[in-house]
């Protein structure tokens, strides 16, 4: 009997189940079809390779589900936030990434592993015996797709992604823009100043918004449903939903000073966030984008000290399949009608790499477990690990299914913590309190178990 672990998909969440199940002693084996085969979102073979934003968000485990999700995978030894905070960039309480180095170490790290091999090959079909993990993300080739469809017997559930573009921070004209995190929230001189700021006045934001509803957009072919998640809207999509809808959102003015006008407030902000370690690159926060290309160097030059900037990389659209995990997994993350297969990612429903990798980490360590004749259960639902994989196997509704970050929605109430907004720091600690000590008993019990 083969006992390796093959894992489809070399993203966040294949890197991590590959870096989770080595480490525990099983033999590896990633099939990542790039660069052989590419998609429209990557740039490089490499694994882990982020497409989207630099960020992976908030970074306080204290009062932040998202930040109590990067303490429990720094707790395991994940390679996802071990190479992230290697490559961190200046991002205020957020954690940014230079995205190529991370790539980069990530794939270095699983290379040198003896027990793991990295296969370009691409996948088309499920393997029919052995171990096997699918952590195809968002881009699941026609191929794999439609034999996950064929075996599911369910219509396929997509939504669409969107890209923000990168842009030169050597054509910004610094005369209209300024470094400042918003509240100037850091603890260094250069957290302070992690974010470039683009102010609008009200007549520049309306013709703005203007460009935005009439620029040339990506269509959909008959049939598609162009659906959205929520944490990865378009801004133009936003500015349908409503004119002041942007200027509520990535765009608002509140925590900053223009130095350049320090009297005047802006009626809205475009702000930047760097995208490498060398600041000569910046993404456009919260600008991902289904506009044309030539739309959107006309509309995005609108922007003050925007107007003769140079892009590395337009925004772009992709779509983005997930499966309804609720009906298809159990808890061990295994597709129930083929039990030798499990499911990791994107794919699964979550959303954001951060949940991506996370689901990695954990699929991989089952997986391992099981190969190595154990078993490793799944965390409980009071961790943040434990609230996400207890939700897209069994806890969310299956007919309502949709991409979820976590959030501590997802967590079973605290007893005896007063709610509403003045109780909510307390409340939110309570969580992470509670969490923290979970998880360091799952771990302590589960790395016992596999010794």
């Amino acid at each position: 009997m083969d006992n390796t672990l093959h894992i489809i998909g070399g993203g966040m969440a294949g890197s991590e189940a590959a870096w989770q199940a080595a480490h525990m002693g099983a033999h590896v084996v990633i099939h990542e079809m790039r660069p052989k085969t590419g998609t429209f979102a990557h740039q490089t073979g490499h694994l882990a390779e982020m497409v989207c934003s630099n960020s992976f968000r908030s970074d306080d485990h204290e009062y932040n589900a998202v930040g109590l999700l990067h303490w429990e995978m720094r707790q395991a030894s994940g390679l996802i936030m071990q190479m992230a905070d290697k490559h961190r960039l200046p991002a205020g309480g957020a954690l940014a990434v230079d995205r190529d180095p991370f790539a980069q170490s990530v794939t270095e790290a699983l290379r040198k592993l003896p027990n793991v091999t990295v296969s370009n090959d691409e996948v088309t079909h499920l393997p029919q015996h052995g171990h096997w993990i699918i952590a195809t993300g968002p881009l699941t080739s026609g191929g794999l797709a439609s034999a996950v469809q064929a075996e599911t017997g369910s219509e396929a559930l997509a939504f669409f992604d969107a890209i923000a573009p990168i842009v030169y921070a050597d054509s910004i004209d610094m005369s209209k823009a300024w470094m400042q995190s918003r509240y100037d929230k850091g603890e260094t001189e250069e957290e302070r100043t992690a974010y470039l700021n683009c102010p609008m006045d009200r007549d520049q934001y309306e013709a703005f918004i203007d460009a935005l509803l009439n620029a040339d957009k990506t269509e959909f072919k008959e049939g598609e449903i162009a659906g959205y998640f929520d944490g990865c809207l378009p801004i133009e999509v936003m500015a349908e939903r409503g004119r002041d809808t942007p200027r509520f959102g990535p765009m608002k003015p509140v925590g900053l000073t223009n130095p350049h006008q320090p009297e005047v407030k802006p009626y809205a902000v475009v702000q930047l966030r760097r995208d490498n370690a060398l600041g000569t690159l910046f993404n456009i926060v919260g600008f991902q984008t289904k506009m044309k290309y030539g739309a959107q160097t006309d509309v995005f030059r609108m922007i003050p000290g925007l107007e003769n900037a140079r892009f590395a990389r337009l925004g772009g659209i992709h779509r983005n399949t997930f499966i309804n995990s609720p009906t298809l997994l159990d808890d061990q993350m295994r597709l129930k009608s083929k039990p030798h297969i499990r499911f990791a990612g994107q794919i699964t429903g979550v959303e954001g790499y951060v949940e991506s990798a996370a689901m990695g980490l954990l699929a991989g360590r089952m997986a391992a477990s099981q190969i190595l004749g154990q078993h490793t259960p799944a965390p409980p639902p009071e961790t943040a690990m434990g609230a996400l994989i207890n939700h897209i196997t069994g806890g969310a509704d299956a007919k309502t299914f949709q991409p979820m970050n976590v959030n501590f929605g997802l967590f079973p109430p605290v007893d005896g913590v007063k709610g509403g907004r003045k109780g909510r720091k307390d409340r939110y600690k309570a969580y992470t309190d509670r969490a923290k000590q979970l998880w360091i008993n799952w771990l302590s019990q589960t790395n016992r178990d596999a010794a």
